[in-house]
């Protein structure tokens, strides 16, 4: 039998399929009775990434006999190892207390195993999140029961067990409706890897249970593939030296070893990604450059009736796909056509701007610069947005006559090498990023007046900065303090309207590999822009790639910025960093969005990835998959 397993709620976490791996350190015994260097093994956890430690809490008159206590010698000779150094290792309750006092201080969650009932009553007292059930106590069913009446969350090893005993005790949990997850686990120290067995993951996950592993091998490379398994809580064993003495300290992981753990986890874990088959940005920058597209096998007349010989594939893969040429089979070659050059998106419709653009549902944009503006706007559109760069700003000549319509600005990301950065911490780089702002403005302004059916003052998107370069920034807060002064310095501009745009996760500036701190989550945009009274130009794309990185749904965000769109700018995205791309190639409900914008006075911009080439082709494709997307809704 499987379902779905539900989420364990420990501390503020939830551990299950589909969230990050819990990551347990464990300290256990491994501090050898010595407080200080439990901290030490605390802290080491903590600068590693973990999400808890956890120890071992006994009474070891509640866990042997009298008789083995009393009488060691007659014992088998493990116990005359084990029993000695556990008695040896038990730290005191006041240890315990401020042990659990550093671990919340360090930011990581205290766990621990109790071996009896009396620990359980002491480590309720330490206001433990979870509990953990060793592989020694999994057919201690008083010890079960026990716990289960805590209603704290179990986390159960299965080393040392058989199956029917795993089968009982998962009955056991499942009767008393106790939540829980299961570890596989080999109970040997350190442990064969001809003996781990992780395939036994994939038969624990039949119990419709959060699945784990609790390793005791040597090295890190078995419990990262525990993960590819599915396992989503990690426990391994620490310590700072594995020759020190005690029965655990061989099966552990030293400083660098735990440090690589968690990292390779980590890492692993953004690799396994989701089912669903997305395009990161550099492939689609290398479906560009390495695809082949649907050309002409020869010289074709127009025409000439299509067939399969006529057809051949060449990069780049900028045209049409290879896998449509069926759609032209027997149908006339729509234009003279050169051997090699590539058949385009308007062989198979009718692209023309007029017959695109006809009956439009809504008020429509597009993307212009001071190159194509003129051919843009022969197409009517109710708004043309000038994209502005840093040599258009320095060299550029704007159109010199006057359009129909009306007009907005984006600014330039970045200027001679420079990103934009109104949010900067550098004075120097935020100052600079200001003044490239103001310039923008002043170009908006002269724009207007070419503009006669403009009203109002001119929208000016502009990017918020706040990136970092391969590590997110921690302290947001400096951010925004930068971005608001930026703010009130540009307050004083006339005649412009400047719109703040909602940023992707992993912007695509210069190659990738960027985090954009602020302006991401819908939270942070609605406090922000409520706080100082202002508008926004929403763009779906980035909010697409922000929910895909986070699972949240793209309505919900919308909900909560719609009243302060503005302006808009429309694509598809897919995964969490490929932004822009046409309508139909990402992960977007492109109808619900619509369906959710009727009512935004704001028009519609398709602002595709390389929209403007073959005369704008991608833009007109766009507009065509808006129009059937607004009518669907």
């Amino acid at each position: 039998m499987t379902n779905t397993p539900r989420p364990l709620a420990i501390g503020s976490r939830l551990v299950g399929p589909g969230q990050p791996v819990y990551f347990i350190a464990e300290i256990g015994i491994n501090h050898n009775g010595n407080p200080q260097l439990a901290r030490q093994l605390i802290d080491l956890a903590a600068e590693a990434g973990a999400d808890a430690v956890k120890f071992q809490k006994r009474v070891l008159a509640r866990q042997f006999s009298a008789e083995t206590l009393e009488h060691l010698e007659s014992s088998d000779k493990e116990l005359q190892f084990v029993i000695p150094f556990l008695q040896q290792a038990e730290l005191s309750d006041l240890d315990f207390a401020r042990l659990a006092e550093h671990t919340r201080e360090r930011g990581l969650e205290f766990l621990c195993t109790p071996w009896d009932q009396p620990s359980v009553d002491f480590l309720l007292s330490l206001e433990v999140a979870a509990f953990k059930i060793a592989s020694a106590d999994l057919t201690n069913d008083f010890l079960i029961e026990y716990l289960v009446a805590t209603g704290r969350p179990l986390i159960v090893s299965t080393g040392m067990s058989t199956w029917p005993e795993i089968e009982h005790a998962v009955a056991l949990l499942r009767e008393s409706n106790a939540p829980f997850g299961v570890l596989h686990c080999q109970s040997t120290y350190p442990a064969a890897f001809k003996d781990v067995n992780l395939r036994v993951i994939s038969r624990l996950q039949q119990f419709g249970v959060p699945v784990g592993y609790s390793g005791h091998e040597r090295g890190i490379a078995v419990s990262t593939a525990a993960v590819a398994l599915g396992a989503c809580i990690v426990e391994r064993h620490i310590t700072l030296d594995r020759t020190l003495p005690g029965p655990d300290h061989a099966a552990s992981l030293e400083p660098q070893g735990l440090i690589k753990q968690v990292r390779d986890i980590r890492a692993l874990e953004q690799a396994l990604g989701e089912a669903d088959r997305f395009l990161s940005r550099g492939e689609v920058l290398n479906r560009h450059a390495l695809r082949k597209s649907l050309a002409a096998a020869r010289d074709l007349r127009a025409g000439e009736t299509l067939t399969r010989g006529m057809f051949t594939a060449l990069g780049p893969g900028s045209g049409v796909s290879p896998q449509r040429y069926r759609e032209l089979l027997g149908r006339p070659v729509p234009r003279e056509m050169a051997e090699g050059e590539q058949f385009r998106e308007a062989d198979f419709a009718d692209l023309t701007p007029a017959a695109v653009t006809r009956d439009f549902p809504r008020p429509w944009g597009c993307v212009a610069r001071y190159r194509d503006c003129e051919a843009i706007a022969a197409w009517a559109p109710d708004l043309l947005e000038f994209h502005l760069t840093d040599y258009d700003l320095d060299h550029g000549a704007p159109p010199e006559r006057e359009f129909p319509g009306r007009v907005a600005l984006h600014v330039p990301e970045y200027y001679q090498g420079m990103l934009l950065d109104l949010c900067a911490l550098d004075e120097a780089a935020r100052e600079a990023s200001v003044a490239v702002v103001r310039r923008s403005l002043q170009v908006a302004r002269e724009l207007v007046a070419l503009f006669p059916e403009h009203r109002g003052p001119a929208p000016v998107v502009v990017h918020p900065g706040g990136m970092s370069y391969e590590e997110p920034a921690l302290d947001k807060e400096a951010l925004f303090a930068g971005l608001r002064r930026s703010l009130d310095e540009l307050a004083d501009e006339p005649g412009v309207e400047l719109l703040l745009e909602n940023i992707a996760p992993f912007p695509w500036y210069f190659g990738g590999q960027w985090y954009h701190n602020v302006f991401v989550a819908p939270e942070e945009v609605t406090a922000f822009l409520t706080e100082r009274g202002a508008r926004m130009c929403w763009d779906l794309s980035h909010a697409q790639l922000y929910c895909n990185l986070t699972g949240r749904d793209i309505l919900d965000y919308l909900r909560q910025v719609k009243p302060l769109i503005a302006h808009l700018h429309l694509a598809d995205s897919s995964g969490t960093d490929a932004e822009a791309l046409q309508f139909g190639e990402g992960m977007t409900d492109l109808p619900a969005v619509m369906r959710e914008l009727a009512d935004v006075d704001a028009p519609v911009i398709p602002e595709i990835w390389m929209g403007h080439l073959n005369e704008g082709e991608g833009f007109l494709v766009g507009l065509i998959r808006l129009k059937e997307a607004i009518e669907a809704g």
